[in-house]
């Protein structure tokens, strides 16, 4: 598993992901200085599958987190 870390000034930030399923959004509001955690998990479609973006507790994330590697910032967020 991978995750990704980014630096964001505040305010409305939406993360999105697409795939031939379908697109998906997630909008937060964020303050500066605090930690957000965002997990993408995949599901089942009947042709093709997808992704879900939801956000998690802290602890959740942090614990995600020891189980991932970091990966390349590849991602842009609005």
């Amino acid at each position: 598993m991978t995750y990704f870390y980014f630096e964001v000034q505040g305010g409305t930030r939406k993360l999105s992901t697409e795939s031939e399923f379908s697109p998906n959004d997630l909008i937060l509001y964020v303050e500066e200085g605090n930690n957000y955690f965002i997990r993408q998990s995949m599901r089942l479609g009947v042709f093709v599958g997808g992704s879900d973006l939801e956000q998690v507790s802290e602890e959740e994330g942090r614990e995600g987190v020891l189980e991932c590697k970091l990966g390349k910032n590849l991602i842009d967020i609005e």
